[in-house]
């Protein structure tokens, strides 16, 4: 017969026994492919980001990481089946600043904010603002100047409605005090190809674009961002020219299931700033325009709730839904 001294003995060793062994699940993870969900179709940038970190992970895990496209429902089908896995960090998610807004944008989303626990931030990229080659206006005051002039009759191009183009479209109007007409597309490439003939007076979208800023076929005028970007120093930012509250930068970031073991997550979140910052997978990024991170959870979860506090008075304000 055990005693009352020896039971209460074998209850505190099983008690300590799963903390004990949390290091040494955290250190064999994984033991099998880890699924890693894009909110987007393949091909766009934070696609091509996720690959390319998954690939840099993969080795570094000995495991594959399997990238999986889940576009639809702005964000939220794959945002909503991660939040639904298992708590095991066998399936992880590649979130944007899309997961501050939506529950802004939309009446109802089939998953809480709270579902989701940050593990690290991969990159960030800078916004910017781009003409056609046949616009008169040269520079943000220049093209503020325009859009009064033709009031009722200014268009500003981006990837989708509800997206950090379209919001920073309208936090643009609301600063400024000029109208413009949003038209939406399906990514940046069909917009582009529209700012380039100049069928739209304006384009906000992402540094991919560089490339046709810098041979010609469009026109940089600024960086949202707060302060240049190293991607192209000579380029000024909106903030420049008189509204130094307007920041708009655009990030990518690994989440999991919330009741994820913490040691799954440090073990995820130290990976992926080993990777991030090996100098060639910033080189790979610094060619799409990223900047590594490699935060913290912590830094992650604040500048997710930084994301929602810049948004929601824009939002509001504008009457945005996407209902």
């Amino acid at each position: 017969m055990i005693d009352r001294r020896r039971l209460m003995a074998l209850g505190a060793s099983l008690a300590l026994a799963p903390v004990a062994s949390r290091p040494a699940l955290a250190q064999a993870w994984p033991t099998r492919p880890v699924r890693v969900i894009v909110p987007y179709a393949p091909g766009g940038s934070t696609d091509v980001v996720t690959r390319i970190t998954a690939e840099w992970l993969s080795r570094k895990w000995g495991q594959q990481a399997v990238v999986e496209n889940k576009p639809g429902a702005g964000t939220n089908l794959a945002a909503a089946l991660v939040a639904g896995s298992d708590p095991d960090g066998y399936v992880m998610l590649t979130g944007t600043s899309a997961l501050a807004t939506t529950r802004l944008l939309y009446r109802s989303i089939p998953y809480s904010l709270s579902d989701l626990a940050p593990v690290a931030m991969i990159c960030s990229f800078p916004l910017m603002l781009l003409v056609p080659t046949s616009s008169p206006a040269k520079s943000v005051p220049e093209f503020i100047a325009f859009a009064k002039k033709n009031k009722g009759h200014v268009t500003y191009a981006s990837p989708g409605a509800g997206t950090a183009p379209h919001l920073a479209g309208e936090m643009l109007k609301q600063m400024a005090g000029i109208e413009m007409t949003h038209v939406p597309y399906r990514g940046d490439a069909p917009a582009l190809t529209d700012t380039i003939a100049g069928r739209v007076d304006l384009q906000i979208g992402g540094p991919a674009m560089l490339e046709q800023a810098r041979s010609g076929q469009v026109r940089a005028l600024a960086f949202a961002s707060a302060k240049r970007s190293p991607l192209e120093p000579e380029l000024p930012t909106v903030a420049e020219a008189g509204f130094p509250d307007f920041d708009v930068s655009g990030f990518f970031a690994f989440f999991v299931q919330a009741k994820t073991p913490r040691a799954i997550i440090d073990k995820i979140n130290a990976d992926t700033v080993a990777v991030v910052h090996d100098p060639a997978v910033k080189t790979k990024f610094e060619k799409i325009g990223m900047v590594a991170v490699g935060s913290t959870p912590e830094e992650l979860g604040a500048a997710l709730q930084a994301e929602t506090d810049r948004w929601g008075p824009v939002i509001r304000e504008a009457k945005i839904s996407l209902d």
